[in-house]
């Protein structure tokens, strides 16, 4: 069996920004869990002491799923969208999921 794919993606977005990069991520995040059969999980976080970061986190049932959603109209979106708002990706991290 294939092992799940954890991705955390750490963005920084200019603060006047920030409210468009978070519905930038909220349709990404929507967009992946209701077409994507292999998108598990796909969570928009924030962490109030870093008022311009935000930190994706996706789970897919294998990394042949998340090439995929690389893939998809509505990445296409999304990355257009992170140049757009001047948003930087800061941090990939792709990890297999082990337990549960």
């Amino acid at each position: 069996m294939a092992d799940r794919i954890v991705v955390l993606a750490e963005f920084t977005a200019p603060r006047e920004h920030l409210d468009a990069f978070l519905e930038l991520c909220a349709f990404d995040s929507t967009s992946s869990v209701r077409d994507e059969p292999g998108c598990q999980q796909f969570d928009v976080l924030t962490d109030p002491d870093v008022p311009d970061g935000v930190v994706l986190h996706e789970i897919y049932a294998d990394r042949v799923a998340f090439d995929a959603h690389r893939q998809t109209p509505h990445y296409a979106t999304f990355s257009e969208g992170v140049a757009r708002l001047g948003a930087t990706l800061a941090r990939l991290r792709i990890l297999s999921h082990r337990h549960p």
